[in-house]
């Protein structure tokens, strides 16, 4: 099997320096605070750091202050079905994506024009359980990009690849890392 290279997305809900900086320079974060909806200088912070380190940073949920911060893009949640940022401007290399659970959801992302689709959740058992099986047969029904979200570990990643994603995403595959991080892929 050939070495395929994964995108890989980390989910935060706050900085810290620690887990940033295991991360390699081709690690996207997204970050995503619901509760804060101002600016605040964890933000800023984090902008900051992210561009000092080469790593994209993404907010979730908030196209306005992603723009306004001038950073990679936007996430859009499964949850956020809003069209407005259909009738915005933006930057040549500003990208928005989003997540979605079921067939009604990726069309919705299609309509609000992501340009990869979070599919969840392919490993971690809980109320968006897909497994392999559906979360493939989803894949299919859309042409956009497809990123695998839920449960992702260094012991299923074959798997994922096998899926032909575009890359994975999550939280716990990248706060359990210790020591050096692998250049596998």
């Amino acid at each position: 099997m050939h070495n395929v290279i994964l995108k890989k997305y980390y989910f935060i809900n706050k900085f810290n320096i620690n887990n940033i900086d295991k991360l390699e320079k081709n690690t996207i974060i997204i970050y995503r605070n619901y509760k804060e909806k101002k600016v605040t200088n964890d933000v800023i912070k984090l902008k900051n750091y992210c561009k000092i380190k080469g790593i994209k940073l993404y907010i979730s949920n908030n196209i306005k202050l992603a723009m306004k911060m001038d950073i990679a893009g936007a996430y859009i949640p499964s949850f956020n079905k809003d069209f407005r940022h259909l009738s915005f401007t933006f930057k040549k290399n500003f990208k928005i994506i989003g997540s979605a659970h079921n067939i009604k959801e990726i069309r919705l992302k299609e309509n609000q024009c992501v340009e990869h689709i979070f599919i969840s959740s392919l490993f971690k058992n809980n109320k968006n359980y897909l497994g392999f099986n559906k979360f493939n047969n989803l894949k299919k029904l859309t042409k956009k990009k497809i990123i695998a979200l839920g449960g992702v570990s260094k012991s299923n990643l074959k798997q994922v690849k096998l899926l032909n994603c575009s890359g994975f995403s999550g939280i716990s595959y990248f706060e359990k890392k210790k020591g050096p991080i692998s250049r596998a892929f």
